[in-house]
């Protein structure tokens, strides 16, 4: 994008916030469902923690998918550029 930010509400578990950003506004609206997705299956395995909690507990299980993620990707990385070099691993 040019730099222009898209400003859009969203609801996460039952509260409405403004997300920024300069992706599309439907990639800030799916972003919004994940949370809310993920959060809500907190919940409901969890009923009795506080919403702090339940968003906390909800970023780390984000965050955990997310390094993961990154070590796939880095070790992909690396396999790619050693077969441009034509070695093995």
């Amino acid at each position: 994008m040019s730099g222009k930010k898209t400003r859009i509400a969203v609801n996460i578990y039952n509260d409405y916030y403004t997300l920024v950003g300069q992706e599309d506004p439907a990639h800030l609206r799916e972003v919004a469902a994940r949370v809310d997705s993920d959060i809500k299956a907190i919940a409901s395995k969890n009923p009795g923690l506080d919403t702090k909690r339940k968003a906390v507990l909800t970023a780390c299980n984000i965050m955990d998918d997310y390094i993961k993620l990154k070590e796939k990707y880095d070790a992909l990385e690396r396999e790619n550029s050693a077969l441009k070099k034509g070695t093995n691993l």
